[in-house]
């Protein structure tokens, strides 16, 4: 994906950003402190999962699949607390860019609770892997990919539950 673009052109990231408003890929929703909790929880239970098979390196590919959905989960969240629902990854992520990328008004936090660059590049390269562990027939993945991702995982969902407080 084109990360670096989506960053640095705000055109580009608002045009992306309308298209899934138009296409209801991104639906404004009303507020649910539930379901953004629910959100978390399910980005902490697939860590949970992810650690109870994390020795078993012969099933690293799931391993993958997991982190990628313990992130994707902690990206709803995100969100969701902003009031808004997402059907597609890719809208997920123009909607974290464009609405956690930069301190607003009403998150007054320090700057590394901001969405960055580094955060969606994580969330992209995680996706790809896990589209790779989904559906190639060779099982690529090593446990340092594994352990690399767990900890940038680890940090993004503490990251979340700081930025949804």
């Amino acid at each position: 994906m084109y990360i670096n673009k989506l960053f640095s052109n705000k055109k580009l990231l608002d045009n992306n950003y309308d298209f899934f408003i138009k296409k209801r890929l991104t639906v404004k929703i009303g507020e649910n402190e539930d379901l953004v909790e629910a959100h978390l929880e399910k980005a902490k239970h697939n860590m949970l999962f992810f650690k109870k098979n994390l020795k078993d390196s012969q099933f690293n590919d799931w391993l993958i699949v997991t982190l990628y959905y313990a992130l994707y989960h902690a990206v709803l969240a995100l969100i969701v607390k902003k009031r808004y629902t997402s059907k597609n990854h890719t809208a997920s992520l123009v909607f974290l860019i464009k609405h956690y990328s930069q301190l607003k008004e009403d998150i007054l936090l320090v700057q590394e609770l901001s969405i960055k660059k580094e955060d969606a590049e994580l969330y992209t390269k995680l996706k790809e892997d896990r589209h790779k562990a989904s559906y190639e027939s060779k099982i690529n993945f090593t446990n340092k990919n594994i352990n690399d991702y767990k900890q940038k995982v680890k940090n993004f969902i503490q990251k979340t539950e700081e930025l949804i407080q």
